[in-house]
């Protein structure tokens, strides 16, 4: 289950650095606003993914204990989305402990 995983998150993460890479090679979002702003289903999209952003960002704040470590993947998440967000599960998962089985992601750290 982890190396499939990793795999998994692995493949998210290279996915979407290619396809962030690609797409600003092509367009600067900020060039282009007024009209990607114009579009309904540009705005629905962002709204979805800034919600599962948040979604995720609870779990990973529930997880995570201290404040700066929470501020700075808040920041990460709302700026970069599923590029922190595989990087930060790729990064959970390789802070496993020899035995700990991926159940443990879902536990808070200790204090």
């Amino acid at each position: 289950m982890r190396s499939g995983l990793f795999v998994l998150f692995g493949a998210i993460l290279a996915a979407m650095v290619a396809v962030t890479s690609w797409a600003g090679m092509q367009v600067a979002v900020w060039n282009s606003w007024p009209q990607f702003a114009g579009d309904r289903w540009t705005i629905a999209t962002l709204f979805d993914a800034y919600c599962g952003f948040l979604t995720f960002y609870v779990w990973l704040a529930w997880r995570e204990r201290g404040w700066a470590a929470r501020l700075v993947w808040f920041l990460l998440v709302m700026g970069l989305g599923n590029i922190a967000m595989s990087a930060y599960i790729l990064w959970q998962l390789a802070a496993l402990k020899e035995g700990q089985g991926v159940d443990a992601l879902f536990t808070r750290k200790a204090a």
